[in-house]
């Protein structure tokens, strides 16, 4: 309520029964596969344009891919371009390994208001068993080291929905790309979309694909203000070209990052309560801040960023996403933690320096003086604030050193 300025006597709430869709198998019941798709495109990779789009599938409950699991990526436009696949080590490292199924063993179930309760967590060799990889799977061929299409072949099944997107044997693509037209021309803005498909239908029975949620999305680079020029130059801190957000913030005088001297994943959950103490702290003290880290901010899965609620870092004015020289993860896209940052305005920012993706100048945070510190994370403050200025039209941004601590 504080970071969104709500009342609370102003608050109403829908609740909404929904059937969940799928098909029953053995003591689990899941959809052939779950997407989210976008009309717009914050990270379009050539020739792929912003405003084609983009989605996310993955087979079984969308739950996967909402909590920021690793998902197939693509363009409606041109589905048979998925990077994901662009070889036999990327697929095997950069695809589904798991998935989401709702429990039927009623001796399991608990009433919760958790949504992660009465939902079993399962292996994909599950789903070749189910037969719902017969439409979206590969297999690996170990002995030749390839990946072939379908699910006849011996060998560790991966989700490439290669059926689907290089055969077109349900034209998912060509639906996305009108349903996401039509969403955004009705709703005037640009939407996101929750979907989920069947197609383990009766043989007499057509192939279904369920439109679950529509809902608009704030896109930056729409209603923009004044332009802000910005260019990389010695004065910068942070430089980016890939960001959300327009305009300039210049009453951040609180850094938080994650260390990235001997930074292991596995440390992910307890760096995530370590910052949730700071963000109150900063909090009750109306203290906005810039909070720094590698991989994923709020992935559930605690290999591919940290996995805060957006509660724990919700006085955060500016968050970015890093990458290491061993550990590089796909910006954030398409989940709820990453509408909430879209929605309150929050500035958003992903560097990589080692593959030359922007500017980040770790020594210098290194170099002042810590309020808080541990470990895994350091708090700092500037005697004087720093200044980020970010171009919503070109997706650029550039925060400069504070004046009292400009290094030499």
């Amino acid at each position: 309520m504080t970071s969104t300025l709500n009342l609370i006597d102003e608050e109403r709430m829908g609740i909404v029964l929904q059937e969940i869709v799928g098909q029953e198998h053995e003591n689990r019941f899941y959809p052939t596969f779950s997407g989210v798709g976008r009309s717009v495109n914050f990270y379009p990779i050539p020739p792929e344009q912003s405003e084609e789009g983009i989605v996310n599938v993955a087979l079984g409950l969308g739950k996967y891919i909402v909590e920021g699991g690793v998902s197939l990526r693509f363009s409606p436009e041109y589905p048979q371009k998925v990077i994901q696949l662009s070889s036999p080590e990327m697929t095997i490292k950069e695809t589904q390994k798991s998935f989401y199924a709702l429990d039927l063993d009623t001796n399991r179930f608990q009433p919760s208001v958790d949504d992660g309760m009465n939902i079993q967590k399962l292996d994909l060799r599950d789903a070749l068993k189910d037969g719902s990889l017969r439409w979206i799977g590969s297999i690996l061929d170990m002995q030749n080291h390839v990946v072939r299409d379908g699910t006849m072949a011996e060998g560790y099944p991966l989700v490439t929905f290669a059926n689907v997107l290089k055969y077109d044997t349900f034209p998912l693509a060509a639906i996305m790309k009108e349903v996401l037209q039509i969403g955004q021309k009705e709703m005037n803005q640009p939407v996101e979309i929750e979907f989920a498909v069947d197609l383990q239908t009766p043989s007499d029975s057509p192939s279904v694909f369920y439109l679950l949620q529509i809902r608009p999305i704030v896109d930056s680079r729409t209603s923009l203000g004044p332009s802000v020029h910005v260019e990389n130059s010695s004065d910068a801190f942070i430089y980016s070209e890939s960001t959300l957000g327009n305009g300039t913030i210049s009453d951040i005088c609180d850094v938080i990052y994650v260390r990235t001297e001997n930074y292991k994943p596995a440390h992910n959950p307890e760096i995530a309560r370590e910052i949730e103490k700071i963000n109150d702290q900063l909090q009750k003290a109306n203290r906005p801040y810039l909070l720094i880290g590698p991989g994923r901010w709020g992935s559930q899965d605690p290999w591919l960023g940290v996995p805060v609620k957006w509660g724990q870092i919700c006085g955060a004015r500016a968050i970015v996403e890093m990458g290491l020289e061993n550990y590089h993860v796909e910006p954030s896209q398409g989940t709820h933690f990453f509408q909430n940052l879209t929605s309150l305005r929050v500035a958003y920012i992903y560097t990589n320096t080692h593959l030359n993706q922007g500017k980040l100048d770790m020594d210098w945070l290194n170099s002042l003086k810590a309020v808080n510190e541990s470990d895994k994370i350091r708090h700092v403050q500037t005697k004087s604030p720093l200044t980020l200025n970010i171009d919503g039209r070109e997706g650029k941004a550039v925060m400069h050193y504070s004046k009292k601590e400009k290094p030499e």
